[in-house]
C-alpha cells in the first residue's frame, strides 16, 4: 500500500505577496502578468521601493502550491526542494511542514534561499519576479527513492528546467517513477518554460508523462495551434491524459483522445496567484482517490476557485472532507 499520494518535485521558493495598482508595474517597466526570472540586487532593489506596502509570506513555488492545496483537500505528500539556512530557509520548512506535507532535503549553509516576489493588481492578475537562489542546486541525489515508490503520483514542474541540475532531477524522479510504477504528473509551468524547451518537453511527455497539467497558453505554445480543441488534438498525440485550464470557462479534460469542457464555479477573483497550481491539486487529489477524469477536474475547479478568492496562493478555509457535499 503506497503512503504518499503525491511525490512532488520543484523550486522550493518563499513567496512575497504585495497587493498595488499597476502604476508601479508601469513605473518599474514590469511586464504584466508573467514570471521574470531577475538577480538578487534586483529584486532586492523593488524591495526596498515596497517598504512601505504590506507584504505577506507563504512557503511557495508552483509544486509545493499544489502539493498543499493537496494536503488542504485531504491528500498526503512529500515535497522535495532546496532552501538554505537562513530566515527564509527556516521559515519555508515550519511553514510547509504545518501545512501538512513531509518536506525533502536537508538546508544547505551556502547562498540565499529563492524568493518570488508576487506582485497582485486590482484586476487580480499578478506579476511574478523570481530570484531562484539556491533551489537551482537541487540535484538527483537530492531525490529521496524510498519515498519516491511509495507514493501513487509524482509531480514535476516545468520551470525546473531552467537549471542543469534541477533538471537532471526531475529527469531521473520521472525514469524511476516509469520503474516502480509510480504515474507521472507534468505541469508545463509558464508559456517562457515551454518556449525555450519546446522539444524537450515534447520528448519528455511522449516518454514518461502519464499526466499533463497546462493552461491554454502554455497549449498553444506547445502545440503551435491557436484554437482548444487543434490545440487537445496535438496534446492526444504525447499523452492519453491531459487537464487543460481555460479561466472562468472551466477546464478540458482529454482522455484517450476524447475531451470534454468540465465547466468552473463563477466567483470574482481577488488574486490569481496559485490558480493553476490549486486547480492541479484538486486533480491530483481525486485521481489519487479513485475520481474519474472529469470529477477529478470538477474537484480541481473548486479548489482553484476558492483560492483566486484569497491573497495569495494560499488557501484559509478547509476543504478536507467537503468533496460529496461540494460535488453533489
Amino acid at each position: 500500500m503506497k503512503k504518499f499520494d503525491v511525490f512532488g518535485v520543484g523550486n522550493a521558493l518563499v513567496d512575497i505577496i504585495v497587493l498595488l495598482d499597476d502604476s508601479f508595474l508601469k513605473e518599474n517597466n514590469l511586464q504584466k502578468g508573467v514570471m521574470t526570472l531577475i538577480d538578487e540586487t534586483s529584486q532586492g532593489s523593488l524591495l526596498s521601493s515596497l517598504h512601505d506596502y504590506k507584504k505577506n509570506l507563504r512557503s511557495g513555488g508552483s509544486a509545493a502550491n499544489t502539493m498543499i492545496a493537496l494536503s488542504n483537500s485531504g491528500g498526503t505528500g512529500c515535497y522535495t526542494g532546496k532552501v538554505s539556512h537562513d530566515t527564509y530557509g527556516e521559515f519555508y520548512k515550519k511553514d510547509i511542514e504545518e501545512a501538512g506535507i513531509v518536506f525533502e532535503t536537508k538546508p544547505d549553509t551556502e547562498g540565499h534561499t529563492g524568493t518570488c516576489l508576487i506582485l497582485t493588481t486590482p484586476d487580480a492578475e499578478r506579476t511574478m519576479l523570481t530570484s531562484l537562489g539556491i533551489s537551482t542546486t537541487l540535484k538527483p541525489s537530492d531525490i529521496d527513492v524510498e519515498r519516491l515508490k511509495a507514493s501513487k503520483y509524482s509531480y514535476i514542474e516545468g520551470y525546473l528546467w531552467d537549471g542543469d541540475s534541477t533538471k537532471k532531477a526531475s529527469e531521473l524522479t520521472m525514469k524511476l517513477s516509469k520503474e516502480n510504477g509510480v504515474k507521472v504528473a507534468f505541469t508545463y509551468s509558464d508559456p517562457f518554460c515551454v518556449n525555450r524547451t519546446k522539444d524537450e518537453f515534447i520528448q519528455l511527455t511522449k516518454d514518461y508523462v502519464d499526466v499533463v497539467f497546462c493552461n491554454l497558453e502554455e497549449a498553444y505554445a506547445l502545440t503551435g495551434k491557436d484554437s482548444p480543441d487543434s490545440a487537445l488534438q496535438e496534446l492526444a498525440k504525447l499523452s492519453s491524459m491531459c487537464f487543460m485550464t481555460a479561466g472562468k470557462e472551466g477546464a478540458y479534460v482529454l482522455e484517450n483522445g476524447k475531451s470534454i469542457l468540465v465547466p468552473g464555479f463563477p466567483v470574482k477573483p481577488i488574486d490569481t496567484t496559485g490558480a493553476g497550481d490549486s486547480f492541479a491539486a484538486g486533480v491530483l487529489y481525486g485521481l489519487t482517490q479513485g475520481y474519474s477524469p472529469e470529477k477529478a477536474a470538477r474537484w480541481g475547479n473548486y479548489v482553484a476557485s476558492r483560492v483566486v478568492q484569497e491573497i495569495g496562493p494560499r488557501l484559509t478555509v478547509k476543504l478536507m472532507g467537503r468533496q460529496d457535499e461540494i460535488l453533489a
